[in-house]
């Protein structure tokens, strides 16, 4: 597993990778490297528990070339099961596919024992009720061959009459139903009819006879580079119905944007696949979401998406690879408008409308407009930072007198890849920690108990999900916590057991880890902090923190009056951890809120609000981006803001409720932060 002159195998999600002699089971290595990979039946191709999907072609971020016969070839077994209980295309089973050559693996939901916590909920919110899409009632004229006309026509006129709506249209689809659902209807009928903004012309989506209380529904996505999350509306009164999340299938092509960018320029196609893989994964969301509520998927008649320039790109099925390069241009930054039918959205009605948030600039996209619709900044009358924080964080600054944006490669560190013990938010996945800065033992709770680790009972409450890994917000506070303890110093260096006094820390060639649980004795995994967690954490937050500084200078402003945390793993962060940490410019504390998943919330609101939509288009075009990869002064404040948490900035509202030891574990640098503090 260790000779580097074996094959390299590398698992998405996880990030885990190691080596293995050829000829290895992709089940055993994944159980040798402990990634999350379900099997139950041994090995014998009964269960499928254990299917995986390989990827092939070029792997830049890994540093791969994946080639055609890097797994085994299809075997009699993986065929009687699929020809008997059907498989998708491209899969594998783990336990018969052999690994001959280097080879990215993706592990999928389905697939993993601990099931993904995609954690990305509808936040309540009051919103104004007027759809795209709405019901109307008519009684339409019976034909008369003395006045003749097409039932189409009558249905237009009574529409015009009845409701004020004038200019109907309709598509072939609707054509064909449109007879017997009148006649059936006895001349009455309920119809969908979609009111397109921009004073597009109305359009019927479908019908059904006599007075239908039914009701139609909407779905709003916020379609992110690492999670997925759907919300079921009914666009009647706006109720979520049901929310939903898988992980995006694109992990496997690469784990951040830039990555997948490469994929597609070193793979012919490689767009392509990645399209077709999220296509196919909205359309198992939609349907689940759909039976969860109870909703015949054939009633949701309308979807709105916000997603990153990159995933927007992949949805619309354009090559994203400009975005790879200065200018970073778009295809096209303008709202969207289309037919389902035209993504492949095929688990919806047939006539379902899209609409597609405009986007800000190459890199800030039509999810951060969704955060600004619903933040409001640009009606703030104080200075708000916003940070939408994620694989690749947006960042709005400003007020009602002007609104700036940037985005910030953070990379996906902060959802627990790139992390040694690291792991997605699952159930067993440490979210909080706590370490006494006296006798430096942690305390933890993990996802799917309330109980902490030394709390009465956390053995038993957490039997059967096991503690398998750290998550995003876990990691945070793990390293904010080893800093308030004196564990890692100014510079984010851990110290070693004799300086800091803890058998907790353990060597590891010229670094050392903190341990922070160890069940190896029952067959459990050793979680540790290493060194290399600080690193990827510390430029992450650099980046972060970083992003929010280059906005403020350019406001002219040295601090800002209050930081939201938006997005699904900006709800799960603590304010003073990441404070701690400097990933946010130095604020009171209750001046840090969090605003749940702000993308969702502004998808939910255009798609019950046609007017929030012309509101959206309009404000995108005042927000004024900032490009982070050209500007000199990003480098200065993210090498400055590497320190924990910041080398020069003072941090006054952090100090008045942390005190952070004065330490330093590195004694060529003269005592550490800036060789101004001493091992105290």
């Amino acid at each position: 597993m260790t000779d580097p002159r074996d094959p390299l195998v590398i698992f998405t999600p996880s990030g885990k990778r190691g080596h293995f002699p050829a000829g290895t089971p992709v089940l055993t290595a994944a159980r040798q490297l402990g990634v999350d990979l379900d099997s139950v039946c041994g090995g014998r191709g009964i269960c499928s528990k254990c299917q995986i999907t390989p990827g092939y072609g070029e792997f830049p971020k890994h540093g791969v070339s994946v080639a055609a016969d890097a797994l085994s070839d299809w075997n009699a077994v993986e065929e009687r099961y699929k020809s008997k209980r059907g498989m998708i295309d491209g899969r594998r089973l783990g336990c018969q596919a052999r690994i001959q050559a280097d080879v990215v693996i993706d592990v999928p939901p389905e697939s993993q024992v601990h099931k993904q916590v995609v954690r990305k909920a509808a936040t309540a919110r009051d919103i104004i009720m007027d759809p795209a899409t709405r019901l109307y009632y008519v009684e339409v004229d019976e034909p008369d061959m003395h006045e003749p006309s097409g039932d189409l026509e009558r249905l237009a006129k009574a529409l015009s009459d009845q409701w004020g709506i004038a200019g109907l249209t309709a598509d072939l689809d609707v054509l064909r139903k449109l007879q017997p659902v009148l006649r059936k209807g006895a001349w009455k009928v309920t119809v969908a009819v979609h009111r397109g903004n921009h004073d597009a012309a109305p359009r019927v989506l479908d019908l059904w006879p006599g007075f239908d209380e039914d009701g139609i529904y909407g779905l709003a996505i916020d379609l992110g580079s690492t999670t997925v999350a759907a919300h079921l509306c009914d666009l009647r009164d706006g109720r979520v119905l049901a929310s939903a999340g898988v992980m995006n299938p694109q992990i496997r092509f690469g784990e951040d944007l830039m990555s997948r960018v490469s994929y597609a320029m070193m793979n012919p196609g490689g767009d392509r696949e990645m399209t077709a893989a999220v296509r196919m994964a909205l359309n198992g969301l939609a349907q689940t979401i759909a039976t969860e509520a109870a909703v015949d998927p054939a009633r949701i008649m309308e979807v709105v998406f916000v997603c990153n320039p990159v995933m927007h790109h992949l949805l619309l099925g354009i090559d994203p690879v400009e975005l790879g390069q200065a200018p970073f241009a778009l295809a096209s930054s303008d709202a969207m408008s289309l037919d389902a039918a035209e993504l492949d959205l095929n688990a919806v009605n047939t006539n379902a409308r899209v609409y597609v948030l405009p986007l800000i600039a190459g890199h800030v996209g039509a999810d951060c407009a969704a955060v600004a619709l619903s933040e409001e900044p640009q009606k703030a009358t104080d200075m708000v930072l916003i940070v939408d924080v994620g694989t690749n964080a947006e960042l709005l600054c400003g007020n009602r007198d002007r609104v700036l944006a940037c985005s910030s490669p953070t990379g996906p560190a902060f959802e627990g890849a790139q992390i040694s013990s690291g792991q997605r938010a699952a159930p067993g996945a440490i979210e909080r920690v706590q370490i006494d800065p006296v006798t430096k033992e942690p305390r933890f709770r993990v996802i799917g108990s309330e109980l902490w680790s030394d709390d009465p009972g956390f053995a038993e409450a957490t039997a059967q999900t096991g503690i398998t890994g750290i998550c995003g917000s876990g990691i945070i506070e793990a390293v904010a916590e080893m800093r308030i303890a004196g564990v890692v110093d100014g510079s984010g260096l851990i110290g070693s057991a004799e300086q800091v006094g803890t058998p907790r820390l353990v060597a590891e060639g010229r670094t050392h880890s903190y341990v922070l649980h160890d069940s190896r004795a029952e067959g459990g995994p050793r979680i540790m902090v290493t060194q290399g967690d600080i690193r990827a954490i510390q430029l992450a937050k650099s980046a972060l923190y970083a992003g929010a500084r280059l906005l403020m200078d350019e406001l002219a402003i040295d601090k800002v009056d209050r930081v939201v945390l938006a997005g699904a793993f900006g709800a799960h962060i603590s304010p003073k951890h990441a404070m701690v940490l400097g990933m946010i410019p130095d604020v009171p504390l209750d001046k840090v809120i969090s605003a749940g998943n702000a993308a969702g919330t502004g998808a939910r609101i255009a798609l019950l609000n046609l007017a929030a939509r012309d509101e959206i288009e309009r404000v995108v075009r005042d927000i004024h981006k900032v490009e982070t990869a050209i500007e000199p002064r990003f480098q200065e404040h993210f090498v400055a803001a590497n320190a924990i948490p910041h080398a020069t900035a003072p941090f006054p509202e952090l100090s008045k409720v942390v005190s952070l030891p004065e330490v330093s574990y590195n004694p060529s640098s003269g005592g550490g932060e800036g060789r101004r503090r001493r091992r105290g």
